[in-house]
């Protein structure tokens, strides 16, 4: 349901607001969670974990497609003269 991208900053805020309770039996180190967030359907869900116990996310194409916030970078090779650049635009 939300790209690795999202699923990390939403980790990432979890994990802010827990440590901001300052709940003694929290421990010093990161805080392990899972929550889990349905969807408007059955086949719309996601499960989010703190960014420490997921070192390998698994990537589904289409949630990555749905996160419009990511700009996809420009990778024309060319510049405005239409002129073919070198690696690192200059040229």
């Amino acid at each position: 349901m939300f790209s690795v991208r999202q699923k990390r900053e939403i980790s990432a805020k979890i994990q802010k607001i827990l440590r901001e309770t300052n709940h003694p039996e929290l421990p010093e180190g990161e805080i392990q969670f899972q929550l889990g967030v349905l969807g408007v359907t059955c086949m719309s869900w996601a499960v989010i974990r703190n960014n420490g116990a997921v070192l390998t996310p698994s990537v589904n194409p289409w949630n990555e497609a749905q996160d419009t916030t990511v700009k996809a970078p420009d990778i024309n090779p060319h510049n405005e003269a239409g002129q073919l650049t070198a690696p690192g635009g200059q040229g």
